[in-house]
């Protein structure tokens, strides 16, 4: 798990300034909430603003809503962050529902921020898809072509930054090789989860030592009935559609329920998502190779979560729904599932994060993820996009860029998009 620097740890303010704490000193959240107006304000910039990707995305929120706002301390947003990479789904958009949660007095501050922080990318990208479509000739196939290979630079920088941290050990490094070996022999959804789980009972028996659970408490206005009601919520949504599909033949809960699988079963959201997405929706031909890798090229451009990719690959879908329809289901489905889980684990957070198999397990399921990613790096990504030593080129400046120069994404992405109409 990632851990953020707590070297200033304090509490959170009261209306009159004074410090707000719970027993023995652990960190609680403001005792006074906001507004769901004042949340879904204060996410919108942040929706329009949080360029980089997940960790980033973090960062923003540390900036804005820890230091600046003060809505929780440092102790208690280290908390939180543990919390949403412990589950499945994207990491920093639960990190930004729950603080809504939290600062908006329950669900519908929650909602706010998710909305708020989500909707701008998703609306680009619908953009896109749209404008995509009617983009012809050799310019056209040059732009598509730059977005693809700047996919391959971001993936590339991924598992470089994971690798370093979630598989820093021996154990751990074995642990990626092997999921690597599972994902690439155990083609589909199929090596994937076995992947994972094997992570997860390796980390048990390797991963024992660590970090110390941190300390204090995370105060949350949900109940364990409404947790409760949450996670029900999660499995059912995961087993009944997928039978109503088949029974009723209705491609709409189909798309629903290959994006909210997605969202379900991946650990450590954002890039880790690729395989899965690619295995939902192209390998059913619902979308083309090239049209996937362009649509996920195109998310590095634009603020925000990268799950929004899922508005683009609902628009452009092949049968129908899709266009506004598709988008809206596929957006919805592949971040419920998450943000259920998150909303449901609130309440029992305390209790799990100090058992020290959990957080075992945990280690090895964070390694097995950089396998998944160092697999979907080679393919689809690498042999979708590279095929000549320019092609190769133009990947290595991104990285480098990415890496060394510190470059915005957006940047390097605009670049390499003007580079693949040049090489065309």
């Amino acid at each position: 798990m990632t851990s953020l620097p707590s070297d200033q740890v304090g509490h959170a303010s009261g209306p009159d300034g004074s410090q707000v704490s719970g027993p023995s000193g652990a960190a609680e959240t403001p005792r006074v909430p906001g507004t769901p107006g004042e949340v879904f304000r204060a996410f919108l910039t942040l929706g329009l603003t949080a360029f980089g990707g997940p960790i980033a995305h973090l960062g923003y929120f540390r900036d804005e809503l820890v230091t600046r706002r003060r809505w929780i301390d440092e102790a208690g947003y280290a908390d939180l962050v543990a919390l949403c990479q412990f589950l499945p789904g994207p990491a920093s958009s639960q990190v930004g529902f729950t603080l809504g949660v939290m600062r908006g007095g329950g669900l519908l501050g929650g909602l706010a921020a998710w909305t708020a922080f989500t909707l701008p990318s998703a609306l680009l990208l619908l953009a896109f898809a749209y404008g995509a479509n009617s983009l012809t000739g050799p310019v056209a196939e040059g732009l598509i072509h730059g977005l693809k290979l700047v996919a391959v630079a971001v993936v590339a920088q991924a598992v470089w930054g994971m690798a370093r941290t979630l598989a820093p050990d021996r154990p751990r490094a074995g642990i990626a090789v092997a999921a690597l070996f599972l994902t690439v022999f155990v083609a589909g959804a199929l090596g994937q989860l076995g992947a994972i789980a094997l992570g997860a009972l390796c980390g048990l028996v390797l991963c024992r030592t660590g970090p110390e659970a941190p300390g204090g408490r995370l105060t949350v206005p949900v109940s364990r009935r409404a947790g409760a009601a949450a996670l029900v919520a999660f499995g059912l949504l995961l087993v009944v559609p997928p039978v109503l599909a088949v029974a009723l033949r209705s491609q709409a809960l189909a798309l629903y329920d290959a994006f909210y699988h997605s969202g379900a079963l991946v650990f450590g959201g954002g890039h880790v998502v690729l395989p899965l997405l690619r295995a939902e929706v192209v390998g059913q031909g619902w979308v083309g190779p090239d049209a996937f890798l362009a649509g996920y090229g195109a998310a590095q451009a634009v603020p925000g979560p990268l799950f929004t990719v899922a508005a683009y690959l609902g628009a452009v879908a092949g049968p129908v729904p899709h266009g506004v329809l598709g988008a809206a289901i596929a957006l919805v489905a592949i971040f419920l599932p998450g943000l259920l889980l998150v909303y449901g684990a609130l309440p029992y957070w305390d209790a799990l994060r100090t058992r020290p198999l959990a957080r075992a397990a945990m280690r090895g399921t964070n390694a097995a993820v950089v396998g998944i990613l160092a697999a979907a790096l080679y393919d689809p990504v690498w042999t979708g996009a590279v095929g000549h030593s320019r092609d190769f080129a133009v990947v290595v400046l991104a990285f480098v860029l990415l890496t060394v120069g510190r470059a915005p994404p957006w940047l390097v992405v605009l670049l390499t998009a003007l580079c693949g109409i040049t090489l065309t």
